[in-house]
């Protein structure tokens, strides 16, 4: 199996004897044993000075627990020298006349370096410095370890001959102060960041503790993977809850704390979307200091695992936390109203023309319009929303248009474009009876006219109401709903869409509306284009032309937010809608979904304003420019040997 550039990285909190490096090497060995053989981790962290024990006080002062830390470094060489990981240990180090707290990192029974601790912490139940020199009164660059000659140096990299990977190194407090080391080792090309620490617990600090970890990983756009002393550290006066964290990019992946004496936690990150990221967010590399850095090389290789490590979201635009997505539908209907209010108030315009089809487009777009006018302190009245009943228009959706605009209180103009349809059939000579392409654009091609002219009459604007997911597969009639004055759906996926709705059907209404709104959440999806069946039941489903919206949803995210390759998105696919769609279903709908992408982008060439909401937009104007004509040989090449 291909590994798509992900490494497995373990953060292990030993149950430690304070004092007793013997014992501490065993069990970190075992440990380590654990993460690369059964969990196979091949990056495995441990605590700040977890060979000795963190709290051992004046007791570093004492050659023989020193020397003793050297000697259970060699019985964990030994001990580890068959794995397959880079495993990091905390331990002091004497060099230059001075002991620094030191990150020791090895692999395959050979150290790689040995990095000193920078900020050494001397306030409130902290006083390292009483013990422990900082990296800046380093003078050697190179120290004898366990009869080897090891880099000593606080800018190292440690980089990964076969894959990605670079490794860099800060210690506990490294990461709480203004500009952490690992600011300037993420800018020299380090991806993971290994914080070894010994943070105690107080009230409220271990959600700050989070945080930061998880603002450095956003900020510094990396993996960072942070693991303190556990809770077998001395009680003398603190308590510590082994608190382990692995972030990237400003998520949290995996977290624990207060848990079993001694605790695993595994996560695969994903070394390409972070480097992916670097490259397309440029002012990463804006100001990059020429620092001194050592590079030390190993060969480890990607995790060749069948199963990830992390949870694979199957509907990254919407979020599964109840309470997340609440307040996410709240801030975006927030800000397509501003972005409506805001263009209607510069632009001096006081009405807006809507086509309400009973669909769940339309019906979010009439809902942003409501907002914005309360915005505006205008009547709602000067809101003219118009039904078109044509051809394919089912009872069900034309009932629940006109309650919506009847409750709401807007104008509600009722337009058929049955007759006007079948006059310009003739003009054209069409065959109503042919029901194919020509027949549906028709129709809405009759319904954006009729809506441009109100709104020339009427001195208004059209509201559009496509969405993001059209947009991305090219599900709209040129110049008919593909146009408008200005698109308040246009960076809002399908698979959100029907969320935002019932969103507001829950929180802002009540009685018919709230009823009418969550039949139209139910609704099928479709154009009604076509005639519906004997029954007056809908006939035309979407999602039977263009695949499931969740699939291409899914597709779309990791395409264009984590700029993934096809193999790579088939194979998060099927594990994200495993159970719900069979792989052959996953395989064609994504590789009909890059034939749309591609052969639709004329359309998105020229589409009207919208508000950006989310990190993927496909505007011309912001976010995504491709040339109308490109090929997608080259995507669907890359999945014709997939099964």
């Amino acid at each position: 199996m291909k590994s798509f550039e992900y490494i497995r990285v373990a953060a292990a909190v030993p149950a430690v004897k304070v004092a007793d490096p013997d014992y501490n090497a065993k069990e970190i060995a075992e440990m380590a044993r654990r993460a690369a053989v059964i969990d196979k981790a091949k990056v495995i962290l441990f605590p700040e000075l977890s060979v000795t024990g963190y709290t051992c006080a004046d007791l570093f002062n004492q050659k023989t627990l020193i020397s003793g830390a050297e000697e259970a470094l060699v019985t964990l060489l030994e001990q580890t020298k068959d794995l397959d990981a880079v495993i990091a240990v905390g331990m002091p180090v004497k060099a230059d006349n001075q002991l620094f707290n030191c990150a020791v990192v090895f692999t395959n029974g050979k150290i790689l370096g040995a990095v000193p601790k920078t900020y050494i912490p001397n306030y409130n139940e902290f006083y390292e410095k009483r013990w422990f020199a900082s990296s800046i009164s380093r003078i050697s660059s190179r120290v004898m370890l366990c009869g080897q000659s090891v880099p000593f140096n606080e800018n190292i990299l440690f980089k990964d001959n076969l894959s990605n990977l670079c490794i860099g190194i800060d210690v506990c407090e490294d990461l709480w102060v203004n500009i952490p080391p690992s600011s300037f080792h993420t800018l020299q090309g380090a991806n993971l960041i290994l914080n070894m620490s010994a943070s105690n617990e107080t009230i409220a600090k271990n959600d700050y503790r989070t945080d930061i970890v998880k603002v450095q990983s956003a900020k510094c756009i990396t993996a960072y993977a942070y693991c303190s002393a556990g809770q077998s550290e001395s009680t003398t006066d603190v308590v510590f809850s082994g608190h382990a964290i692995i972030a990237e990019n400003g998520a949290i992946l995996k977290e624990n704390r207060f848990s079993d004496e001694d605790s695993i936690v595994i996560c695969d990150i994903d070394l390409e979307k972070l480097m992916n990221d670097r490259v397309k967010f440029n002012t990463y590399m804006g100001k990059n200091n020429k620092l001194d850095y050592e590079n030390i090389y190993f060969d480890l290789g990607y995790s060749e695992n069948e199963k990830i490590e992390r949870y694979i979201d199957s509907r990254p635009f919407v979020p599964s936390n109840r309470e997340e997505r609440d307040k996410r539908c709240k801030e975006i209907l927030n800000i397509q109203s501003t972005g409506l209010y805001q263009r209607m108030k510069k632009i001096g315009s006081q009405k807006s023309v809507v086509g309400i089809s009973g669909g769940l487009d339309s019906t979010l777009a009439l809902i942003v319009t409501v907002e914005a006018f309360k915005k505006l302190h205008l009547p709602l009245k000067n809101i003219i929303a118009v039904t078109m009943p044509g051809f394919g228009t089912t009872s069900r959706t034309y009932n629940n248009a006109v309650t919506l605009m009847k409750e709401l209180g807007v104008t509600l103009k009722e337009i058929s474009i049955k007759d006007a349809c079948i006059q310009h059939f003739k003009d054209i000579e069409h065959s109503m009876d042919v029901h194919d392409i020509t027949y549906e654009n028709s129709q809405a091609r009759e319904r954006t006219q009729i809506l441009m002219d109100i709104a020339n009459k009427e001195d208004g604007i059209v509201v559009g109401t496509g969405d993001l997911s059209e947009l991305a597969l090219g599900w709209c009639t040129y110049n008919g709903d593909h146009m408008s004055m200005y698109g308040v759906n246009s960076s809002i996926p399908k698979t959100l869409v029907r969320y935002l709705v019932k969103w507001y059907a829950d929180e802002e209404t009540e009685g018919d509306i709230k009823t009418a709104l969550l039949d139209v959440c139910d609704t099928p999806v479709s154009p009604e284009l076509l005639p519906p069946d004997k029954e007056g039941n809908i006939q035309q489903f979407t999602e039977k032309a263009v695949g499931s919206y969740d699939l291409n949803d899914f597709f779309l995210y990791n395409m264009m937010r984590n700029g993934y390759e096809p193999e790579k998105i088939y194979f998060l696919a099927r594990k994200a809608f495993k159970g719900e769609f069979s792989d052959e279903v996953i395989l064609e709908t994504l590789k009909k979904f890059y034939k749309r992408f591609f052969t639709q982008q004329f359309k998105r060439s020229c589409m009207p304003d919208g508000v950006k909401v989310g990190s993927v937009s496909l505007s011309p104007r912001g976010d995504w420019r491709m040339p109308s004509d490109a090929s997608y040989n080259l995507w669907l090449k890359k999945l014709d040997n997939l099964k």
